[in-house]
């Protein structure tokens, strides 16, 4: 099985689970958050993500889990102080395709360049608590010049319909917005459905995991502030 045919089965699992925002955003030190009973869409495409490593390594504990998802989640694949956890998904995007878990193939597939400089979480600090500390503080605004500096690439909305054919059930997907300062504005996977490609993510709109019942085109072109999509596709192991 491919990872992803693989991806596919295993986000599956997860229809109907709860959604449930803002798990991660807790009190105190940095933890590790797992919640498979509440998902939001960025933490329900980690937690896919990280079964589908697990399973092709053959590695099933909850060790195991620990592992993997600390790899995905965390800059360098090392949770350390809050501004280690990939808050932006272009970051999150750029990091893990650095470290070998997928490729983001927006560009392969049709992408125009894609003007990406967020600024939201330091311009708004109010929003996290985490950012009431100057040196967090100053590790986002790092973090923030550094995803300026890369280049990305998006599939404008229009465009989905006349591309989707570069894009496979299982592939991961970012819609983008035309905020200036936000990057990435909802996740999900890419599933084919009678011949067109949908979105299956953890809908805060129907408050569960879903299979969209609109196309995916349809989908974006139904929000004014959501302007395209990146595709990513995991590494075969």
């Amino acid at each position: 099985m491919s990872a992803n045919e693989l991806t596919i089965k295993v986000a599956q699992w997860f229809l109907e689970t709860p959604y449930v925002e803002k798990t991660l955003e807790l009190p105190g030190a940095e933890k590790l958050v797992i919640n498979l009973t509440g998902l939001d869409c960025t933490t329900f495409l980690e937690t896919v993500v990280t079964l589908v490593r697990m399973t092709e390594k053959e590695e099933f504990t909850f060790e195991d889990f620990e592992k993997e998802l600390e790899f995905l989640r965390y800059r360098d694949g090392i949770k350390e102080a809050y501004p280690s956890r990939l808050h932006y998904f272009s970051d999150w995007v750029y990091e893990n395709q650095q470290k070998g878990i997928l490729t983001d193939i927006t560009e392969e597939i049709g992408g125009s360049p894609y003007p990406n400089a967020p600024s939201f979480m330091s311009e708004n600090p109010q929003f996290y608590a985490q950012l009431a500390d100057p040196s967090n503080l100053e590790a986002i605004k790092t973090a923030e010049a550094d995803i300026k500096t890369r280049s990305y690439f998006y599939i404008p909305k229009s465009e989905i319909s006349s591309l989707e054919k570069g894009i496979r059930s299982g592939d991961l997907i970012a819609i983008t917005t035309s905020m200036d300062n936000l990057d990435i504005v909802h996740t999900g996977f890419a599933i084919q459905k009678d011949g067109r490609i949908h979105l299956l993510h953890a809908s805060s709109k129907n408050m569960e995991v879903e299979i969209s019942e609109k196309t995916l085109s349809d989908y974006l072109a139904g929000n004014k502030t959501q302007s395209g999509i990146l595709v990513m596709r995991l590494t075969e192991n």
